[in-house]
């Protein structure tokens, strides 16, 4: 709940050589488009020394990074920007003195138009000219005194910081002759002057001059690296330039990754109305189970004092009602939705910068497949991808994926490439499931298709109102909602084929493939044509269901990435209940899955492909050529899995607890990371316990866990009572939440006109 811009002027520490982190919150790494947009018709001002002029070029190449660092060192630099309209200005003013005051009264008194920021500090140039003497000491003060009611009179209509720069120590061992007298215990001294002088100014006042002490625990890491000893690198530069930006910047651009001088995000009126949704399902439960108790009190079986003999109640006690168990529901509901509000929308926690290293996400990976292999027990049915093994595999593959997220290794191209896979395994799943399903079963009913959308659309459609996110944010379930939409559509059209129909005639089997191979021929056009696939999903109500950030590209962009996988895992469903259904497979317990010769043969390509797969991906050089062939070669290391993992008798007869567990709650974890484990919608992670990283990430996962398993159970119980199975009562329900998506999309509609 502090200031997070405090923390970031004045604490943080380096991860790695050259990511700076400050202490609360999270930098945005300005581009110079952003720094344009955000400074477009702005005058900002840098006043002191050297030290002064090397942050002014630093901040000077976020605008433009070819400038050069060519101005006259003892003498005022400009720069403008005419495009953006942008000027900035090094104003030579080495002392405090009254040159440096009659700057600042010229702008204070009107006659001189005053900039927008202005970033001021000088010290070591006294030091340097008075031979570090007391008397120069006394008079820094009786000047900065002075000047200080100016600058805060300044600060009432511009952002005025103030560079203490005994918090850059010189490196006294590399400094020349000329310059030995500036030690940092002199600095030290001219600087707590200026502190005490400029805090006791502004205590009392709302405008504030800021302190820029952060730059201490910069150059004490990287003072070692500079040329003289006295001015710093110009890593450690840049990074206090863009900490000025992300100070000034944040508030106006409001990046993603930049929670740093934010403020909390304005309650919508969708969220004003949840939270009165919820606080009534609250209240209603309490208000429910407290009759329930009184209830339960007075019917209490009691005895007759005279007899002996138990009396009966008058009315026996009511099972616990649907109602009390949908209440229940939103109760346990609403409580877990407050704690994804606080954790990524209100200032209350911390939130701090991906880092990745090799360590990061190897070492958590090797940990988790020790604990996977540990918990090993035998599997119910032997089958190729029996229930247990596909939980499994979706556990294993979500806790890779979690580790990958919270490592930020997506930065490291090998390992983004195998993850692709991951995602690609999951589509391949949603594919080979439906399809089974529809084939085996022939079941096409509208109850079947509404169990399936609420249970993978219900946390998603709760945190795109309670977060005011976009739906396509959570990219994933758009995504699984849609394939599964087109696996319906293909097999339930006419004519419809399923395994009781066709029972072995090839006719019907031609039939089946046919539409397969006109699936194929639509994805196809549809990726080759992002005109048609932008038209289509640009069309209302699906535009605002598949827009992100005003266009439908990301969400072009996600669907072309696994176009095919989908298509591959129904057609390898179609292949291998063929080839079932002829008993063409042994899928006895500890049994091979063909003869033996073919089994070796099998095993023997399925590794070689898989490791070729794996060679290709670690050596990819570019991320956009890579991912143009993933949706054609996935398949290839998902397959190769599949007949691994199945083919030897033994492999496919055990399946690990461990890892099923959480594949039963993979759908819940996904989502759930984006709010309560990671922070700032992904891009930053969630500090629930400071200085402690450990500790946190032990604490934070503990509490996401039980969050995902507890919703995955709210979603099961839920799906049971909103989705009934007779189609009257369901058709009437479907029409009630058309009606209020309508009501929600109006009201969005509404606010985004009045945001604009």
């Amino acid at each position: 709940g502090d200031d997070t811009c405090e923390y970031l002027l004045s604490s943080g520490r380096f991860l790695g050589e050259t990511v700076w982190q400050p202490h609360s919150c999270m930098m945005h790494k300005y581009k110079n488009s952003e720094a344009k947009n955000c400074l477009i018709d702005k005058h900002i001002a840098f006043i002191g020394d050297s030290r002064i002029r090397q942050l002014f070029y630093s901040f000077v190449k976020l605008i433009n990074p070819q400038i050069k660092e060519e101005g006259n060192k003892h003498g005022n630099i400009i720069f403008e920007d005419k495009s953006a309209s942008i000027k900035v200005d090094f104003l030579w003013y080495p002392e405090v003195n009254g040159s440096m005051k009659q700057l600042i009264k010229s702008w204070t008194e009107g006659s001189v138009a005053k900039p927008h920021i202005i970033v001021a500090g000088a010290a070591t140039w006294s030091i340097k000219i008075h031979n570090g003497s007391t008397e120069a000491l006394t008079q820094y003060k009786i000047n900065i005194t002075s000047i200080a009611p100016l600058l805060e009179k300044l600060a009432k209509s511009s952002d005025v910081y103030w560079v203490l720069q005994d918090l850059d120590p010189v490196c006294e061992d590399m400094l020349s002759d000329s310059r030995k007298m500036i030690t940092n215990e002199k600095i030290d001294a001219y600087n707590e002057a200026a502190i005490s002088i400029l805090n006791s100014s502004s205590r009392n006042s709302k405008a504030k001059v800021k302190v820029f002490s952060v730059s201490k625990l910069i150059a004490q890491e990287t003072i070692m690296q500079s040329s003289d000893g006295l001015h710093l690198p110009e890593s450690s530069r840049k990074t206090s330039a863009m900490i000025l930006m992300n100070v000034y910047c944040n508030k106006i651009l409001k990046p993603i990754d930049g929670s740093c001088c934010q403020p909390q995000p304005p309650l919508t009126l969708i969220q004003k109305l949840a939270f009165c949704f919820f606080a009534l399902s609250i209240i209603g439960y309490l208000i429910l189970n407290f009759i329930y108790r009184n209830n339960h009190r007075k019917n209490k079986p009691c005895t007759d004092m005279e007899s002996g003999e138990e009396k009966k109640p008058v009315a026996s006690t009511s099972p616990v009602s649907t109602l009390e168990t949908l209440l229940h529901s939103f109760c346990k509901l609403g409580l877990i939705m407050a704690y994804f509000y606080l954790c990524d929308r209100a200032n209350l926690f911390m939130k701090e910068n991906k880092f990745y290293t090799h360590s990061s996400f190897f070492i958590p990976i090797i940990y988790i497949l020790v604990l996977g292999v540990f918990y090993n027990e035998n599997t119910k049915e032997t089958k190729m991808l029996n229930r247990e093994q596909t939980d499994e595999w979706k556990g294993w593959m979500q806790l890779v994926i979690l580790i990958y997220h919270i490592s930020g290794a997506s930065t490291f191209l090998p390992v983004y490439m195998h993850v692709r896979v991951l995602v690609a395994a999951y589509l391949f799943q949603t594919g080979y499931g439906h399809f089974s399903y529809f084939w085996i079963k022939g079941d096409f009913g509208l109850y079947r298709v509404c169990q399936v959308l609420f249970r993978l659309n219900f946390l998603v459609v709760v945190l795109c109102i309670v977060m005011d996110r976009p739906y396509q944010f959570y990219y994933f379930v758009p995504l699984v909602t849609v394939w599964f939409m087109i696996i319906y559509a293909t097999l339930a059209t006419w004519p419809q084929i399923v395994q009781k129909k066709a029972n072995g005639n090839c006719f019907w089997h031609f039939g089946l493939l046919l539409k397969l191979i006109s699936l194929l021929i639509c994805i196809y056009i549809l990726a080759n044509s992002q005109g048609i696939f932008e038209k289509i999903f640009s069309l209302w109500p699906l535009s605002k269901c598949f827009e992100l950030n005003g266009n439908v590209y990301e969400w072009w962009f996600r669907w072309k990435l696994d176009r095919y996988v989908v298509f591959h895992g129904m057609t390898f469903a179609f292949i291998y209940l063929a080839l079932q259904k002829r008993q063409m497979l042994s899928e006895g317990k500890g049994e091979p899955l063909f003869s033996n010769k073919i089994s070796n043969s099998f095993l023997f390509i399925s590794v070689v492909c898989f490791l070729t797969y794996s060679i290709w991906a670690s050596s990819c050089k570019n991320k956009t050529e890579c991912n143009e062939l993933h949706p054609s070669v996935s398949v290839v290391q998902i397959l190769a899995f599949i007949l691994i993992r199945n083919i030897p008798g033994y492999a496919r007869s055990v399946y690990s607890s461990f890892f099923a567990w959480f594949g039963r709650i993979s759908l819940e974890l996904f989502i759930c990371q984006y709010h309560i484990w990671l922070a700032a919608d992904t891009k930053g992670i969630l500090v629930l316990i400071p200085g402690n990283p450990m500790l946190n990430i032990i604490v934070s996962t503990f509490i996401f866990v039980c969050v995902a398993h507890e919703i995955s159970q709210i979603t099961n119980d839920l799906a049971q009572m909103v989705v009934p199975k007779d189609n009257a009562t369901l058709l009437r329900r479907l029409l009630f939440i058309t009606i209020f998506f309508s009501g929600l999309l109006f009201l969005s509609a509404v606010q985004d006109q009045s945001r604009h």
